[in-house]
């Protein structure tokens, strides 16, 4: 029976490998402290946390969310160890809140490895506090316990880290929250909201058996209450009345209907002992569109958790095998003869066993999944598809927006060939950056710096032109900073067939005129939003959504116009202007720090493949591959036809 704690009560723990799980109404860091027998944290490597994940016997997420699963156990913490102290704290400079009572109160849970759970306590009564101690792990006559703990403290992490002991608290605590502020900056948009039926319908041949792997990843981020959606042609204006650093509203941006969700396709019975053929929108929706857009994140999902559970059974095995080893040998008795081989070649034979079962269990999963996209990826409307998808050929410029767009592919190590498509939500909630650095990865440092920054503006171009492709006629408008011409070859395309909605800006009064544009407009809707009065606009003013893509910045921007971009940064996606950028940010380092909130407000891609961007799950470093089209296609060219073709019908 699970035991419902208060603060300050305790329970008996019936087992030493733990799952610390938790849950609350905003994003939080969450980590873990290790004490002696006093209860003191003797140094920094005794923490567990977003920078420094893991310790022995102890691993916490990599990431800010608002669900967590921590991986704890008991027995593999050194002997000096007394005492695990899970610790929750709001992060800093990222927009949300900045107390804990402005948010619902964090319910922690200790279940084991099977999701039972064994204790629970809910983190009532908080107001000031942006950290917390939540409960303990602790020892006590041999055998562990939990004690439900709830301490806050008003001047954040810091104090909380010096009231266990340790020195340079003050300086961790920053290294954590910034930390945690460079994963917000390269993680991947959380996933969608869950359903009651969860989003996913799954036609499984049985439960995956993770072997024994010590945790589970956390899970996903809370979900967002679906809101009524916006009546035609007002998108960008209620768009800003969402409340600035609060929760992402996920619906649906054209729902006007409240019929239940259409079943999913059912797959034909499997035969016994065989998984089920996979089916293309296996996921409850509204919509066909809405299915695949939850099959894509399930799968996304799936492939992170399977890989975390592989790896994380290797990690056992190989702990266990120096254990084993290290228990062995430390009889002198077994340091000579052939005592001491066999002690050897039994642990590496039970590590190589255990590796192997994971292994079996990870090809598995991985090939369901592979079924699974070699289905769906055919059957993905144009805004979801690659532009080597035939579907891109026969495409319409459709009357409604979509629910999401493809910005390219993620894939593992585990298996490079099995590629998520990357989905972000529409209309965007965050600018892109494209890093036109050498120094942003390993390849891009191959490769020239003028041939590098020609493929990021390549790159942001098929971006810029699958949005125009995906919204309807006379919805979205094109802005384009070049401020010394150099991108006339990426940008022909766009150029040429008409759909900018100016030439691209040159020279210091070009840029300042777009950036002063796009400022007016801003500050207007701004103003009749919060006055209730959006009828009040101008009848000049464009409502539609706005894209401005920079080429080569800072080059080109005097103070001025820096400060005019990062206000479009922080403030236009909320009233329908958004970023896109290439830019090297080592060029911007003249700046020095005045430039760092711009860079982490942007989710950066990049025009080479590179390992940069992490799941909301668990923090996987996915290899992202950005988008291209087919060697000696005329795919662009067409799709910008059709686009203008559509505006042209629609007298825009």
């Amino acid at each position: 029976m699970t035991a419902e704690l208060v603060r300050g009560q305790n329970h008996t723990l019936p087992q030493t490998r733990l799952e610390i799980r938790v849950s609350a109404g905003s994003p939080v860091v969450a980590g873990a402290t290790l004490g002696d027998e006093n209860g003191v944290v003797r140094g920094a490597e005794w923490i567990a946390h977003p920078g420094s994940p893991q310790l022995p016997g102890l691993e916490v997420s990599q990431q800010a969310a608002a669900g967590h699963r921590l991986a704890v156990d008991l027995e593999a913490l050194p002997e000096t160890v007394h005492r695990v102290t899970v610790l929750l704290a709001l992060p800093v400079g990222v927009g949300g809140p900045t107390r804990f009572g402005t948010t619902a109160a964090p319910f922690v849970a200790v279940t084991g490895l099977d999701g039972t759970e064994i204790a629970t306590f809910t983190l009532t009564g908080l107001d000031a506090e942006s950290a917390v101690s939540a409960l303990e792990l602790y020892r006590r006559q041999g055998a562990w316990k939990v004690r439900a703990v709830g301490q806050g403290y008003a001047a954040g992490l810091a104090e909380m880290l010096a009231d266990q002991g340790l020195a340079g608290a003050a300086e961790l605590a920053a290294s954590i929250q910034e930390a945690v502020a460079r994963s917000l900056a390269r993680s991947v948009a959380p996933p969608p909201p869950r359903t009651p039926e969860g989003d996913r319908v799954r036609q499984a041949s049985g439960p995956s058996d993770p072997g024994p792997a010590p945790a589970a990843p956390p899970q996903p981020p809370a979900a967002t209450p679906v809101q009524p959606a916006a009546e035609p042609g007002t998108a960008s204006v209620s768009a800003a009345a969402s409340t600035p650093g609060g929760p992402i509203n996920y619906a649906h941006p054209r729902r006007q209907h409240a019929a239940p969700p259409t079943p999913p396709p059912t797959a034909p019975p499997a035969q016994p002992g065989q998984a089920a053929q996979p089916v293309a929108g296996d996921a409850t929706g509204w919509s066909m569109d809405e299915r695949l857009y939850n099959q894509i994140w399930g799968m996304f999902e799936d492939l992170a958790r399977a890989a975390a559970a592989y790896r994380s059974a290797v990690d056992f095995a190989e702990s266990r095998m120096d254990q084993e080893l290290d228990r062995s040998l430390s009889d002198p008795r077994n340091r000579i003869g052939g005592a001491g081989d066999r002690a050897r070649e039994e642990a590496r034979a039970k590590r190589d066993e255990l590796t192997a079962r994971a292994r079996e269990v990870l090809d598995r999963d991985l090939a369901q999944l592979a079924a699974e996209a070699a289905v769906v990826e055919p059957a993905l409307p144009a805004a979801y598809a690659g532009w080597d998808n035939p579907v891109w050929h026969a495409h319409r410029i459709p009357m409604e927006l979509p629910m999401a767009l493809r910005l390219g592919d993620l894939h593992l190590p585990e298996r490079t060939g099995l590629r998520i498509p990357l989905l972000v939500r529409l209309p965007l909630e965050r600018g892109i950056w494209v890093d036109s650095g050498r120094t942003a990865s390993e390849a891009a440092a191959l490769l020239d710096s003028d041939l590098l920054r020609r493929l990021a503006m390549e790159t942001a171009v098929l971006h810029a032109a699958r949005l125009l492709a995906v919204y309807p006629p006379g919805e979205f408008s094109v802005h384009v900073i070049d401020p010394a011409g150099s991108a006339a070859g990426p940008l022909a395309p766009l150029v040429d067939s008409g759909v900018l909605a100016g030439p691209p800006a040159a020279g210091p009064q070009g840029v300042a005129s777009v950036l002063a544009h796009l400022t007016r407009r801003v500050d207007l809707v701004q103003m009749a939003v919060r006055a209730g009065a959006a009828d009040s606009l101008p009848p000049d003013l464009d409502t539609g959504e706005q894209l401005l893509v920079v080429n080569d910045f800072p080059h080109g921007f005097d103070d001025r116009a820096v400060t005019q971009l990062r206000y479009l940064a922080d403030e236009g996606p909320a009233v329908g202007v958004h970023l896109l950028m290439v830019a090297d940010r080592e060029d911007a380092s003249a700046y020095g720090p005045v430039l760092d909130p711009l860079w982490r407000s942007l989710l950066r891609i990049t025009p080479v493949a590179d390992s940069h961007l992490a799941d909301p799950w668990v923090g996987h470093a996915w290899t992202y591959e950005p988008p291209v089209t087919p060697p000696g296609s005329r795919v662009l060219e067409q799709v910008l036809a059709a686009v203008t073709a559509a505006r042209r019908a629609a007298g825009r």
